[in-house]
């Protein structure tokens, strides 16, 4: 009987012999029905977790003016998420390569959505609870994004790993965009209150069917646990477990335990990977978090109204990650980074001098919006699983997370700068011009990374990278 090779990666299968059939079930262009599930699941927690770290933005237009909260207040309230992110991603990504992935997953969907729940019960301008609890739901939200995106890639073959990955993103959003369409449908009805207990339900819903995926094999292999390995294989391949072989450990992974330290014998993916996403997250978080209120003051219309314009610019957001996704295994991973950060800083100033332009009763300024979000965050389908894939198998989510960790900290500057540009009273137009500048200025350092130092990944298998 032809056994199932444990690598799920197609070209691992290059030493067997010639008929052995095995090797066809990843040649193909098809996943397996559970390694789709893995897809949906994956696609799922991004769009949770990242309405679920917006609902924010949006709560805000809504307890501004009875909270009395100054631009200082506020920005502190959204910088917040930001530094448990930072923390977040560090840690998460670290225990990950030492527990597993899944347990990580788990657990942080679990701290969010938990906090989620309790946001909804603080007092009335209790400004300090939330941001205490919006502390602890950046913390989650971003280590769960560190175990989210390896997880997934070690469950899928080289030649589907990139669009994977970018059809995942693509959902994050579909995140943003489900927030926006809430607040415009039920904002009204339901109060801010009423927002943060949808959150909590999607997030105890998205814990519910995680709680179905298993531990990556690849994680399982780099540890040396055979039957553990072959039980996570036998599942993604919907295969008895006699009928599937695990391979030993490679040779050159220690068993050592992985430590931080390790990174940097790679110091040129550090770089490459703490830069690039540092410059793009300042500049996304920073537009991301401040849009609702700008459109507000910009356009001089309502909370709802301003919901509904954004539902259009994260509709360009999701547009773009399935085209640079698909784009990125054509042309490669380098060409969508540096779009990302050239065009998309010309963008952002470009947006920032139309504050007072309409075409037909049009804003311009909500158009070239639209533009900026398809390059400045339709880049990250490509720039952060890139992240993950320039690492070794047993480093990549503490590369990752410390990535995600120092870029996490752009959503404290982003926010904060703007913030400080905006002013301390009243956002204003004059603000804009300079404010955006600001978040190019950090989108540059994007472009230039990937421009210089960047290393290709196309059709690079996981046992490659070193």
């Amino acid at each position: 009987m032809a056994h199932v090779s444990a690598r799920l990666d197609p070209a691992s299968f290059s030493h067997m012999p010639t008929g052995d059939t095995s090797a066809s079930l990843y040649d193909r262009d098809t996943l397996t029905p559970r390694q789709k599930f893995v897809v949906g699941v994956s696609a799922f927690a991004q769009m949770v977790d990242f309405l679920d770290f917006f609902l924010i933005s949006f709560v805000i237009t809504y307890i501004v003016g009875p909270w009395q909260l100054s631009v200082g207040q506020t920005t502190i309230i959204l910088l917040s998420a930001g530094i448990g992110a930072s923390f977040g991603s560090f840690i998460c990504g670290a225990i990950a390569d030492r527990v597993g992935r899944r347990p990580v997953f788990l657990c942080t969907i679990a701290l969010f959505t938990l906090c989620t729940g309790a946001l909804a019960l603080i007092p009335d301008g209790a400004w300090i609870w939330l941001t205490v609890l919006r502390f602890f739901v950046g913390f989650g939200a971003t280590g769960m994004y560190s175990t989210n995106i390896p997880l997934l890639q070690e469950f899928m073959p080289t030649k589907k790993r990139s669009f994977a990955t970018g059809l995942v993103a693509s959902f994050i959003p579909v995140g943003v965009m489900l927030g926006s369409a809430i607040v415009f449908l039920f904002g009204t009805a339901v109060g801010w209150r009423g927002l943060f207990g949808i959150g909590f339900a999607l997030g105890a819903l998205l814990l519910a069917v995680g709680w179905r995926v298993p531990e990556s094999p690849l994680w399982f292999i780099s540890k040396d646990e055979r039957a553990r390995a072959r039980r996570s294989l036998a599942w993604a391949l919907d295969e008895s477990e006699d009928r599937v072989v695990v391979p030993a450990k490679a040779q050159d992974q220690p068993a050592d335990r992985v430590t931080v330290r390790e990174l940097f014998q790679y110091p040129r993916k550090v770089i490459v990977s703490w830069v690039s996403i540092l410059g793009s997250q300042v500049a996304y978080y920073g537009l991301t978090l401040w849009a609702p209120a700008l459109l507000v003051a910009i356009l001089h219309t309502t909370p709802s109204h301003a919901a509904f314009l954004l539902i259009f610019c994260n509709l360009a957001d999701m547009g773009a990650r399935l085209i640079f996704a698909y784009v990125s295994e054509r042309a490669g991973r380098r060409l969508i980074g540096i779009l990302q950060g050239f065009v998309g800083a010309a963008l952002l100033v470009a947006t920032s001098l139309t504050a007072n332009a309409f075409i037909g009763g049009v804003s311009v300024f909500w158009l070239l919006l639209m533009a900026t979000y398809f390059f400045v965050s339709g880049g990250f389908s490509v720039t952060v699983p890139y992240v993950a894939e320039i690492w070794p198998s047993r480093l990549r989510a503490t590369g990752l997370g410390s990535a995600y960790g120092v870029g996490s900290l752009g959503k404290i500057v982003g926010p904060l700068g703007l913030g400080l540009v905006l002013g301390t009273s009243k956002v204003t137009v004059d603000a804009v011009f300079p404010a955006f500048c600001y978040l190019a200025a950090f989108l540059l350092l994007t472009g230039i990374v990937f421009l210089w130092l960047a290393e290709e990944t196309r059709g690079r298998r996981f046992e490659d990278a070193a």
